[in-house]
């Protein structure tokens, strides 16, 4: 099992950068796909991007291509979500996921999940 902490939210204005961190605790995080996702009041969870056990490979939803990358230091059992030229439509609270092995955009293939971050972006 893996369990999963988010921190590195907050509050800033729209055009800034924020990094978020997710600390992974437990055995074979390193055999894991990370996922980051989102979640705006009165709206559905969204996929936001995913990267693989390795590193090796990232995908992103379209509206965040370019702004945002995902990285992981396995050594640390660390994933990271940077954050550049915040929007306020970037305004949620924002989850780290993990499954084996495998990439998924579905939230509802992940097992794993922090207890989420909250990001505001003021326009």
């Amino acid at each position: 099992q893996v369990q999963l902490v988010e921190s590195g939210g907050g509050l800033v204005q729209a055009g800034d950068s924020l990094r978020l961190s997710c600390a992974a605790s437990g055995s074979a995080f390193n055999t894991y796909a990370m996922g980051w996702f989102r979640q705006a009041p009165g709206k559905d969870r969204e996929f936001v991007g995913t990267i693989s056990w390795s590193g090796a490979n990232t995908n992103y939803t379209d509206s965040v291509k370019g702004r945002f990358t995902i990285s992981r230091d396995n050594a640390k059992n660390m994933v990271y979500l940077q954050m550049n030229s915040l929007k306020s439509e970037d305004t949620a609270v924002y989850y780290c996921a993990g499954r084996p092995y495998i990439t998924s955009t579905s939230a509802a293939e992940y097992g794993y999940w922090g207890q989420g971050t909250q990001v505001t972006v003021s326009s």
